[in-house]
């Protein structure tokens, strides 16, 4: 099935556009929330924001580089300080500072990585913590300069929102459109490092220019975000919509739909929580937002989920109570050459303890054991027969796993209780089954 034709994900993806739309007019009915031009210039912003670092985010997250934006993000204070300290306080060289310092932290990142046997975490932890330094730094060297008081660029650590006026956001938008235009140009080959890097590698994709490529746009994100959310707090914009995604979808097409309005969504609310309130950050609660939305997706994301991870449990344990329960059934039958000698319950929970009440239970339901009485139980014809095939599986399980080699079969994984007939071909099997027949000939030195 296409990605497109899923409609659960469109579900999904509706569900958080009606989150998005009327979080607006729920704002200012129940909490009061008064849309003035700061307000409003900030909400967008930080929406527009919100769009572009989940989009890029799904990349880093799914190539297990979550760190690099954290690594950027902090790699950019320095050219922050270095740039006030030549040109002064003008905000478009201090963003130029903060670009060419974090891909200047991208560069060693990978030369680091090309160049020696450091692993990628370690090699990151050493640019982050290095650049930070320095930067801090120099920090405390303006500080004690007479301009200190004019620089204020210590509001880029942890961001300040109030200042953003609509040339920003006007700025956030076409840069963040370029970026989009970009992924989407690119979309094959990105997609492709992704998922299977040495593939493409081989295959002649020049796949250090695309590791750049998605740097540096990773780097202007996160210039972008400087003066709403922070270098210590950008990282959290990149990463953790991408996360919450990731709980809810396998593919990278949605993924990068769902961390876009997730990011959004995260943006718009913390931005209007922030201004209920004179003192509330702005990007700390965007921050704190995301996560809270990362928190529900890992707590009700189905197949990922933990409420759904808890319910597979508990119905696996179910499953697995009743075949063995039916099992011991059968087997007690066979010993007793009469399958339909009925089974004591007092026997079978000496042989399961508590489970066999829970096993008889969900066999009853399915209709392959009859009670007799409050004290014993038969197998039903269905239920012999679901006996007799899992029995026949499992022979044929012991089978393959002594002449899998002999045979040159495919080597898969057994699942517990799984039937072979659903995980080999039919060929193979029938090679097994002539193998238990006596008939050698199939063997191979």
């Amino acid at each position: 099935m296409m990605w497109y034709s899923d409609r659960r994900f469109w579900g999904i993806v509706a569900f958080t556009l009606f989150l998005n739309i009327a979080f607006i007019p729920f704002s200012s009915w129940v909490l009061n929330a008064e849309y003035q031009y700061t307000l409003r210039i900030v909400t967008v912003g930080g929406a527009l924001l919100g769009i572009v670092s989940g989009i890029l985010g799904s990349f880093a997250v799914l190539r297990q580089q979550s760190l690099i934006g954290d690594t950027v993000a902090h790699a950019a204070l320095p050219g922050v300080a270095i740039a006030f300290l030549i040109a002064g306080r003008a905000l478009e060289w201090l963003l130029v500072g903060a670009a060419i310092a974090g891909w200047v932290g991208v560069w060693m990142l990978n030369a680091i990585l090309r160049t020696t046997r450091i692993k990628q975490d370690a090699a990151m932890g050493v640019v982050l913590v290095s650049w930070f330094g320095f930067g801090v730094a120099l920090l405390s060297y303006i500080q004690r300069r007479p301009d200190a008081g004019q620089a204020g660029i210590d509001k880029f650590i942890f961001g300040q929102a109030a200042a953003i006026v609509r040339q920003d956001v006007n700025l956030i938008a076409i840069v963040g459109a370029f970026i989009v235009l970009i992924l989407l140009l690119f979309w094959k080959e990105l997609k492709l490092i992704t998922f299977d890097y040495e593939f493409a590698a081989v295959n002649g994709f020049r796949v250090r220019i695309l590791d750049t490529l998605l740097a540096t746009l990773i780097v202007i994100a996160i210039v972008l975000g400087l003066q709403l959310a922070g270098v210590i707090l950008m990282v959290g914009l990149l990463i953790a919509p991408s996360v919450a995604a990731r709980q809810w979808t396998n593919h990278l097409e949605q993924m990068t739909i769902l961390s876009a309005l997730f990011g959004a969504f995260a943006g718009t609310v913390g931005a209007v929580i922030s201004a209920l309130d004179v003192g509330l950050p702005t990007g700390p609660l965007i921050i704190v937002v995301a996560f809270g939305v990362v928190l529900l997706s890992i707590t009700f994301a189905p197949s990922r989920g933990v409420i759904w991870a808890s319910w597979q449990q508990r119905r696996d344990r179910r499953r697995f109570a009743a075949q063995n329960i039916l099992q011991d059934v059968y087997r007690y039958g066979q010993s007793h050459h009469d399958f339909q000698k009925p089974v004591e319950t007092a026997f079978l929970i000496g042989l399961r303890g508590r489970t066999a009440q829970a096993g008889l239970h969900q066999l009853e339901k399915q209709g392959f054991v009859k009670r007799l009485d409050d004290a014993s139980w038969v197998l039903t014809h269905e239920g012999l027969q679901k006996a007799q095939n899992f029995e026949e599986s499992q022979q044929l399980w012991e089978t393959y796993h002594l002449y899998r080699e002999a045979l040159d079969l495919p080597d898969v994984q057994q699942e517990h209780h799984a039937n072979i007939h659903d995980v080999l071909a039919p060929e193979f099997i029938q090679r097994l089954e002539r193998l238990q027949k006596g008939d050698t000939n199939d063997q191979s030195a």
